[in-house]
């Protein structure tokens, strides 16, 4: 990585600010369902603490819109992250002014305090200066370890870098870059990217980006019916981005212009409707068009096949984005096969995306895969090629 690590800064007895992502979701009762994110910080956490820091965490949660909300607080985080430590951490009220300071005053060494949500503040996603140092204040030393955050040009990624000599990456943020640099820079190869979702506009940056660096590109999802309409193939009910099917088309000419391999789907499971008791039925791509009053709803098992064996024969797979409606269960199967292919295929699997990831679970292979993205929106701008604010403010090494 070409970035500073933590390993590179003297912790002892110094407070060490690091920016985590524990934005994390919250049920109605304010319990914590899902803590991924904070576990995957953990070792950098550990890691500041074991060299005698005085850390202090950060983190935004949710979009309280720049003031205060008690469902957004970060109270419940601090509790869960005590227990996964098996010590106390304590919790400032605030992350700025008197009672951040006084919190910050009273940490020994490896002691680990949490403050409240940076977004309580609307001078946080304002990249406000005056903001940036007070929060710069708290700390003699700065580590950023919020790769999901890192897409963002905030007060506590990037404004208050400024304030200090060296600013460095946690160990969450260097494995997710070493990663991702891998993938679009030197992959094992043969190297494939399976890309889905419901629209192109979201993805579009990153398969431009990716076709001259994959060896196959296969696409799923909704966004596969701007690219068939694009070629014009009917597509009946199927959300099509309308304003989109240009782009498409220009892609798909760039595509076979370069000898570039961009797989569509070969066939498609339609439904009338987006219910679990829908009438369903498979048609063929090529012999067989989706009826005007039916839509696509996942890949076919023709193309789960296809796509199936093109994981098989790979070395490096990059994932993002569901085949089909992922949330409906008789249209998740396509979903799944990728999942389950990329846990068997013995080489280096990378997967990004909510629904993504959520499909991992639901195969029961997270424990599979190689590398799961904490950032859907950070990795995606990072996979289109696009410089990544929280990265930039990074010393190099």
């Amino acid at each position: 990585m070409p970035k500073l690590s933590i390993r590179d800064l003297d912790l002892e007895g110094k407070r060490t600010f690091v920016r985590v992502d524990f934005n994390v979701p919250l049920s109605d009762k304010g319990g914590i369902t899902d803590d991924t994110r904070i576990r995957q910080t953990i070792r950098t956490v550990e890691y500041a603490l074991g060299r005698g820091a005085r850390l202090i965490l950060a983190s935004h949660l949710g979009r309280p819109k720049g003031k205060p909300n008690p469902k957004m607080s970060l109270a419940p985080v601090a509790v869960h992250l005590g227990t996964l430590l098996n010590r106390s951490v304590a919790f400032a009220q605030d992350c700025v002014g008197p009672a951040a300071e006084r919190a910050v005053a009273g940490l020994n060494n490896g002691d680990v305090l949490l403050l409240e949500n940076l977004r309580f503040h609307p001078e946080e996603e304002s990249n406000d200066p005056e903001f940036s140092t007070e929060l710069a204040k708290l700390a003699e030393l700065y580590v950023n370890d919020a790769f999901g955050a890192a897409h963002r040009a905030h007060a506590s990624t990037v404004g208050m870098t400024s304030h200090f000599p060296q600013a460095a990456a946690g160990f969450l943020m260097a494995k997710e870059l070493d990663y991702l640099t891998q993938a679009t820079t030197n992959p094992k190869r043969p190297f494939v990217a399976v890309l889905g979702g419901a629209k192109v506009s979201d993805k579009i940056e990153v398969i431009e980006n990716l076709l001259p660096i994959v060896d196959v590109l296969l696409i799923g999802g909704a966004m596969a019916y701007t690219f068939m309409r694009a070629v014009g193939q009917p597509t009946g009910k199927s959300l099509v981005e309308e304003d989109k099917v240009d782009m498409a088309h220009r892609v798909l000419v760039l595509a076979q212009a370069r000898n570039h391999h961009l797989q569509l789907p070969i066939d498609h499971l339609i439904a009338d409707r987006l219910d679990t008791s829908a009438s369903a039925r498979v048609v063929d791509g090529a012999r067989s068009p989706i009826p005007d009053d039916y839509l696509g709803v996942d890949i076919g098992p023709k193309t789960i096949e296809l796509y199936s064996r093109e994981i098989s024969q790979a070395k490096t797979v990059l994932w993002n984005g569901p085949m089909g409606v992922f949330e409906i269960k008789p249209f998740a199967q396509g979903t799944l096969a990728v999942a389950k292919a990329l846990a068997s295929f013995g080489g280096t699997s990378i997967v990004g995306g909510g629904d993504s990831i959520a499909a991992l679970a639901a195969a029961g292979v997270e424990n599979k895969i190689t590398h799961v993205c904490t950032g859907g929106g950070a990795s995606l701008e990072f996979l289109a090629g696009k410089k990544l604010p929280g990265v930039e403010a990074l010393t190099d090494k």
